[in-house]
């Protein structure tokens, strides 16, 4: 789980933040300054400070917030000057943007507020599309607008180039306040919510930020981004009513609460239009009581009524943004929030206390009971450490004072109350208890003040407080003589609690008060259990008495016992989920937190050590009586020697003869276990032939792997064998529902597993390789897998699945693995096992998170030209689909494309993609001569057919072993391949930014696997991979398919020095790298496989690239020099096969290109990694 933060506001303004993974409330920095409300996303915290102002805090990162300005000076050549700054009157500005249509000086150019600031002045881009451009940086074209080049021609009349300047945000981890546009009478703002991120991917940090101003009037933030945290202006959203208050979702979801009491609803928020385009009016859950509030999630939505009732939304999503209908729940609160992954916070409506709701999943939104975080703040007042020690050793430490309970016992926080009253009790001195028993009839007459608390239901509570507190500082000199005065408050029960001026004054006179120390035994602690009990509502008012007279200092405005009192919270950054540890309701010796009552302060302590001793004393004790009772039937012979069970049930097979089509098939797994733990099993495929009945059988210890295939009609998964791998052809089955299809494929895994006796998280030198369609999996190398000359067949591998979804990974020895999703989010495995569809024993239940991953589907737009109507979608007969995919031999519009499979959902609409192979025009047309052939982005005289290529983005959520590393996304990592024997403290890992920059990751341990900071590497162009060897060598490839080597890389100096250029095979665009120990290979954008000669560790840019096999996708090269690939068009009994794992045989010092291919599992797979397989082969003598 990433750490994140909640973010609160106590009574008296000031902002505290409490991390997911932290115990305690941090103080925001700015302490000076006083907020009213805070709203914060997983970036940034937004907040309305008590002068009626937005403020901003964004939250450091290893990336920097940059914005590149640009403008362009444009020049006319005439036959006097050349080329000079006299242009003619229809030519664009001397100075403009780049479509020529604004005036912009270099001078206008400013900063758009006092958050930023310049990195440097204005300079000349001498890169025209990743290539250096001539003296001066100019691109010549024969008029306006055209196309630019970097080459001047005879007929090059206009030339133009690029002025480029950076500005960086600098206020990080401060308060800055939003410049205000009002022009009017002024309106300040009440209210403020954030959300809507995930509306959609494009443009990075895109924010939905709306308000509320004092007149009830909403407005939302435009044009927040990334690269411009702050927006650009706001602007007014009509409403059908008086708003005062109103909450936005991560996604489409906004609700606001108008001043009758009535919700109205935010309907039209869409990827295009963010805003939305009207208001739908919900009726407030009690009719008679009006709302007050309501925080909504990415599915929920949660109100609080008048009466300071909750109230739960039941039926709300995207498709239905108004839901169906109200449920009340249990419980009263002031305030509630929705944070990520729909968990609820609230704040209590008596004592002030932030209430988690727990139970919270994807399947009971709801949650099943308030829990209080019991936390101090940073710097909170307590005893010393020796008399916190004391309280807990001995169990009965006395004094005079009366101890704030909430929070204390984990038991009496989870209770589901309405008003989760805080429970406190009554520590008396010696004295008091011989007092409590003598005197049964104790008079209590006498009244305690209430305790005023403010109520937090406008924003006059602050001033309120202000003005309280002004009052303090008038009292606070004449606090000792207003204790003095106090009389000693009987409370019912009989209990006496001595006067507090009998407490300040042995406090005074210099030293410690006199305690006495007494040995209580369990029948004296019950006892007094029913006197404390009786008491606990007297205690609960006096205990408050500070909060009525305010008798504290500015500087720390709560007692020592008292716990904070909040009015306002917010999880809109707070990532947590069902699978989150959480330390907020655990107290600790060194908190503010007492034991709850006269029971538990004169209860028998237990120490962690002593529980410890206990447990193995017992187990010991068990385990010796075992022994014993089995000794006398040792000499009996076993009951039952094995035990056998069948799972059946029907699904489809894809059958294995022409015509092949789905059949109907019995599908059965039968099971069994012999002695000493043995398991095997047979699956069996019941079918008929021609009204005969047959079957098909498969060992489950032959079975070596279980593939979910990728389908958007059918739940399929394959089953291969070593026979069936070689053929390239599984066994192919279909289940009824996805639900199904997990069960069959969850209890086939752990049978295998328990069949090979693998059990657990994958090894350290485990082999991990990826599907196309994302799915992970691992395969526990043996020694004899790199043996020659007999190594272990590819075929006799067996693979099982990892929950998670990824694009790449990346491993090596020492067990640190890092993956790349689909959209480019980096992950960080966790140590765990299962998660996804596993469950129960195939699965951890620790290190266990949530994981989402984007993706694209494309779909391609075809026209053809005729004379009469130029470009139109009507095809020849022999055509391709006028709507197709990248074949051309499947039709696909935009109406009847599915998401991949089920567990996708669409999160975007179609839209053109420009980003394609080759460049398009403005409109995305690629033109050639005909279908199928070589595209480019413009037309020519010979072009009959042009194509467009449409793009829609869909998501999928899972779990799995894996951490997300934020934030910068990226395409490429690459980890240093360690062998057996090295101890390496810091391990390089190396990065490619999905905008090409090379990054370097520093504070990489085997305890931090994901290290602590980036590093940014210099390049002078964009990068698409890099691999760094196993003895600090990085080789990078560019996106021009050029390839560099890094100099001077080592310990001392992580990024190196400088790059060298390493002349690419002739002809040839290379896109990959992987270095092992030794060698170098690469394969180029045509999939031949290249290894370079000549490389040495004194000459390690070696001498020549040498041609070793084409049809290559991936190559992965091992500590050891292995070398395996993915491969395409491998030869099977039925076709050919893309996608395959391969192994590279004969590979040894002498001879580190290898002999031959060995062919394993496939088609299908996308990537492998070998570089964590450090085990050295047998060595076997020929005779």
């Amino acid at each position: 789980m990433p750490i994140s933060l909640l973010w609160a506001v106590d009574v008296y303004g000031q902002v505290y933040s409490l991390s997911t993974a932290g115990q305690q409330w941090e103080r925001c920095r700015d302490s000076q300054m006083e907020f009213k409300r805070v709203t914060a996303a997983q970036q940034c915290c937004w907040g309305i400070a008590c002068d009626n102002s937005i403020y901003l805090n964004v939250h450091a990162s290893d990336l920097p917030v940059r914005y590149q300005e640009e403008a362009y000076e444009n020049q006319r050549w005439n036959p006097v000057d050349g080329f000079s700054d006299r242009l003619l009157p229809s030519d664009r500005w001397q100075w403009s943007d780049v479509t020529g249509l604004q005036h912009q000086l270099l001078d206008s150019v400013q900063l758009p507020s006092s958050s930023w600031e310049w990195e440097g002045d204005w300079y000349v881009d001498e890169n025209f599309e990743g290539e250096p451009t001539e003296k001066g940086g100019w691109t010549y074209a024969m008029h306006f607008p055209a196309t630019y080049t970097k080459d001047k021609k005879w007929n090059s009349c206009v030339r133009r180039r690029r002025w480029l300047r950076y500005r960086r945000y600098s206020a990080m981890e401060t308060w800055a306040k939003i410049p205000s546009q009002q022009t009017t009478l002024p309106d300040p703002f009440s209210d403020i919510s954030c959300g809507g991120w995930e509306i959609s991917e494009e443009p990075r940090g895109r924010q939905s930020l709306w308000a509320v101003s004092l007149q009830g009037k909403v407005r939302f933030r435009e044009g927040i981004s990334h690269h411009n945290p702050e927006g650009s202006s706001w602007e007014e959203v009509s409403l059908p009513g008086e708003v005062v208050q109103i909450s936005c979702g991560p996604g489409d979801l906004v609700w606001a609460v108008l001043w009758e009491g009535q919700l109205i609803v935010r309907e039209g928020i869409s990827r295009d239009c963010p805003q939305g385009s009207s208001w739908v009016v919900v009726e407030s859950p009690n009719p008679e009581v009006g709302a007050t509030h309501v925080a909504v999630g990415a599915n929920v939505a949660w109100a609080v009524t008048k009466d300071n009732k909750v109230w739960f939304r039941r039926g709300v999503n995207s498709h239905n943004p108004c839901g169906s209908g109200w449920i009340s729940m249990v419980g009263e609160m002031i305030t509630i929030n929705v944070g990520l992954n729909d968990q609820v916070w609230a704040i209590g409506c008596e004592d002030r206390v932030v209430y988690f709701r727990q139970g919270v999943t994807p399947n009971e939104l709801s949650g099943k009971t308030w829990k209080a975080i019991s936390v101090p703040r940073d710097g909170e007042r307590s005893h010393s450490s020796a008399s916190a020690n004391s309280e807990q050793s001995a169990g009965c430490f006395f004094s005079g004072e009366v101890h704030d309970q909430s929070g204390v016992s984990d038991v009496e926080s989870d209770v589901e109350k309405g008003s989760a009253d805080g429970d406190f009790g009554l520590i008396t001195a010696p004295e008091s208890s011989v007092d409590a028993a003598s005197n049964p009839s104790s008079d209590p007459s006498v009244e305690t003040p209430s305790p005023r608390i403010p109520k937090v239901t406008s924003d006059s509570f602050i001033s309120e407080l202000v003005s309280d507190r002004k009052t303090s500082r008038n009292v606070d000199s004449a606090s000792p003589a207003v204790l003095q005065e106090e009389e000693a408050i009987p409370v019912e029960g009989d209990v006496k609690a001595p006067s507090a001026g009998a407490a300040v004054s042995s406090n005074q006179n210099g030293g410690a008060p006199d305690l006495r120390w007494s040995n209580v035994d369990l029948e004296e602690t019950q006892a007094q259990s029913v006197q404390t009990a009786a008491g606990r509502d007297m205690a609960d008012s006096c205990s408050l008495s500070s909060v009525t007279t305010y008798t504290l200092n500015m500087e720390d405005p709560y007692g020592a016992d008292e716990h904070p009192l909040w009015a306002w919270v917010s999880g809109g950054g707070c990532s947590v989920d069902s699978h989150s540890q959480l330390n907020w309701f655990i107290c600790h010796l060194n908190t503010s937190c007492k034991f709850s009552g006269s029971v538990q302060s004169m209860s028998l302590s237990v120490t962690p050590t002593q529980t410890a001793a206990w447990r193995k004393q017992i187990f010991e004790q068990l385990n010796e009586r075992s022994k014993r009772e089995l000794e006398n039937f040792g000499h009996y012979e076993q009951a039952i020697e094995q035990s056998v069970w069948v799972k059946k049930g029907a699904m489809q097979w894809w059958r294995d003869w022409k015509p092949h089509k789905w059949t109907d098939v019995h599908f059965a797994l039968e099971q069994f276990s012999g002695p000493e733990g043995y398991k095997d099993g047979i699956l069996f495929i019941y079918y008929n032939y021609y009204e005969e009945k047959k079957y098909l059988h498969a060992f489950v210890n032959e079975v070596t792997i279980l593939v979910p295939v990728l389908n958007d009609s059918k739940h399929t998964f394959a089953i291969y064998t070593p026979e069936r791998t070689k053929q390239r052809w599984p066994i192919r089955l279909a289940a009824a529902t996805e639900l199904e299809m997990h069960d069959w494929l969850a209890l086939l895994s752990v049978s295998c597993c328990d069949a090979r006796k693998i059990h657990g998280p994958p090894t350290k030198r485990a082999i991990w390789s990826i599907t196309c369609k994302g799915d992970i999996f691992v395969s526990e190398p043996t020694p004899a897998l790199e043996a020659t000359p007999y190594p272990t067949a590819c075929d006799q591998m067996f693979w099982r699945q990892v929950g998670g979804h990824l694009r790449s990974v990346e491993c090596n020895s020492i067990g640190i693995v890092w993956g790349i999703g689909y959209d480019h989010t980096a992950w960080v495995y966790t140590g765990g096992y299962g998660g996804g569809f596993f469950q129960g024993l195939s699965s951890s239940t620790d290190n266990i998170y949530t994981q989402t991953d984007v993706k694209n589907v494309y779909i391609y737009e075809n026209q053809r030209w005729n004379p009469v109507t130029g470009y139109t979608s009507r095809g020849l007969p022999t055509d391709r689909y006028m709507w197709s995919d990248a074949s051309g031999l499947h039709e696909c519009t935009k109406t009847g494309t599915k998401p991949p499979s089920p567990q996708w959902t669409w999160v975007s609409d179609w839209a053109v993609d420009f980003s394609v192979s080759g460049g398009t025009d403005r409109e995305g047309w690629q033109y050639a001569a005909d279908f199928p052939t070589s595209y480019h982005g413009y037309k020519t005289m010979k072009d009959f057919v042009r194509r467009r290529r449409w793009a829609r983005k869909c998501k999928v959520t899972t779990t799995g072993p894996w951490q997300e590393i934020p934030p910068i996304p990226l395409s490429d990592v690459t980890i240093l391949p360690c062998s057996a024997q090295s101890h390496v403290e810091t391990v390089p890992v190396w990065a490619i930014s999905n905008k090409g920059d090379v990054l370097c990751r520093l504070g990489v341990t085997t305890l931090t696997p994901a290290g602590s900071s980036w590093l940014h590497v210099g390049t002078d162009q964009s990068f698409k991979s890099i691999s760094v060897g196993a003895g600090g060598q990085v080789w990078a490839i560019a996106r021009d398919g050029s390839s560099f080597y890094r100099g001077s890389v080592s310990p001392q100096n992580p990024a190196g020095d400088c790059w060298y250029h390493i002349p690419s095979p002739a002809k040839q665009k290379l896109k990959q790298v992987s270095v092992g120990r030794t060698s170098i290979y690469s394969v180029d954008e045509n999939g031949n496989l290249w290894y370079r000669q000549g490389a040495a560790p004194s000459y390690p840019q070696g001498s020549a690239w040498e041609h070793i096999s084409n049809n290559v996708r991936r190559v992965s090269v091992g500590p050891l020099d292995q070398v395996w690939i993915i491969a395409d068009k491998v030869q099977g009994s039925h076709s050919l096969s893309c996608g395959t794992v391969c192994h590279r045989l004969g590979v040894h010092p002498m001879e580190p290109k290898g002999q031959s291919w060995d062919y394993g599992i496939g088609g299908g797979w996308e990537h492998i990694t070998v570089r964590g397989n450090s085990m050295e082969p047998p060595r076997v003598s020929l005779p």
